[in-house]
């Protein structure tokens, strides 16, 4: 059984670095993560890539967590924010100044709580769908 923080901290580590830079795996049958990077002195096990026990975890951008998540937020608050956030997303540095723009707005502790609560459905369907016990 995985704990299901133990799954956001390590999609927060997966998502953080350049793309494939990081990998994380989640033993279906003990319930272990573990985390595959140069930034890790950790040897993962000899068979991690050949043992289908291992599922890797996908990253929030797989999940759908990081654009299409910001501008479904702002769709849900009102059609002007919706449309400044969908023109911010259009260019680099994107990130940073939505949440500039809602901590501006007074919106910046909804966005993380329905961040956090999309994360946390998406993980637990994920870990449904893989088999995998989540609490």
């Amino acid at each position: 059984m995985v704990k299901l923080d133990d799954l956001e901290l390590a999609l927060n580590f997966n998502s953080s670095g350049p793309y494939f830079d990081n990998e994380i795996y989640i033993d279906t049958e003990s319930g272990e993560v573990i985390y595959v990077s140069d930034f890790i002195d950790e040897e993962p096990p000899s068979d991690i890539y050949e043992n289908d026990k291992y599922i890797m975890l996908p990253t929030k951008q797989e999940f759908g967590l990081g654009k299409p998540l910001a501008l479904e937020f702002a769709r849900e608050k009102d059609r002007d924010l919706f449309n400044e956030v969908y023109s911010i997303f259009s260019s680099r540095g994107a990130y940073s100044r939505f949440k500039n723009l809602l901590e501006h707005k007074g919106l910046l502790e909804q966005w993380y709580n329905y961040e956090q609560e999309q994360i946390g459905k998406a993980l637990m369907a994920w870990c449904s769908d893989n088999d995998i016990q989540c609490k």
